[in-house]
């Protein structure tokens, strides 16, 4: 008897959050998307890198997780994280598709590193579904962008770019490294850099930390940063109000 193979697409997941608070707006069913070309020096996430590792899941199983507590995300919704979600583009779109047919409130974390022009068509197919972006900007140069995470910083900015010709709502991610992004020259002129951006929506500035160096151990991979101490909070909200007041002098130029 002819045994016949299930055709549905899969895509492969590092892990799940059944009760996400702190990846976009009310409490959230978090899909931690497996593979990143991406090496950020402060990544605390390296076991999501290798992007054939991780479980295979169809988009109806993790629907099916969402539905099991479904009740707790009246306010909130499901968010899709990494490892870098846009690595797995045609899945994620499923996935969003499916969501918003169900009215769920969709938001992706991403750098927009895979973002390319070319394959725009493509884009256009998730920014459909797509009601929220938290958009990580690592640098604010060209230069610092490659040294800090191995990859040139051109794409990030074409992807924010097609989410404001989208009028996708997107707020910046920034980490603020001790020595590296927390210098008021680099935030002024990363504050420059997205203020011109009509569809930003707000702003997290987030505090480096050191939680990560234990999963490089394990792995058996040098940490880059190694010695390096937690970001004080008190300054990570200095660096914010500069990245504000840089933002505020875009706009006020802009009107």
């Amino acid at each position: 008897m002819k045994t016949e193979c299930s055709s549905a697409l899969k895509g492969r997941i590092h892990s799940t959050e059944s009760f996400g608070t702190v990846d976009g707006p009310g409490v959230r069913f978090v899909v931690f998307f497996q593979g990143c070309p991406m090496r950020c020096q402060y990544c605390h996430n390296p076991d999501t890198w290798e992007p054939h590792g991780g479980t295979e899941m169809t988009v109806d199983e993790l629907l099916t997780e969402y539905r099991r507590n479904k009740n707790f995300y009246k306010n909130g919704g499901i968010t899709a994280t990494g490892g870098e979600p846009l690595m797995q583009l045609p899945f994620l779109t499923e996935l969003f598709q499916k969501a918003k047919a169900e009215g769920i409130h969709t938001c992706l974390d991403t750098s927009g590193i895979m973002y390319r022009r070319e394959r725009d068509t493509e884009f256009q197919s998730l920014f459909q579904n797509l009601d929220l972006v938290l958009l990580d900007f690592k640098h604010s140069s060209p230069e610092g962008h490659l040294k800090l995470t191995g990859q040139k910083q051109e794409h990030i900015l074409e992807f924010a770019q097609a989410l404001e010709k989208a009028r996708i709502p997107m707020i910046v991610r920034h980490v603020v490294v001790p020595g590296i992004t927390d210098g008021a020259e680099h935030l002024t002129a990363l504050g420059h850099l997205i203020g011109k951006f009509r569809n930003l929506k707000g702003l997290e500035v987030l505090p480096y930390h050191t939680m990560g160096v234990a999963k490089y151990k394990n792995l058996g991979i040098p940490y880059p940063l190694e010695g390096l101490e937690n970001m004080d909070p008190a300054r990570a909200k200095e660096a914010r109000e500069i990245l504000l007041n840089a933002i505020r002098e875009t706009r006020r130029q802009l009107s």
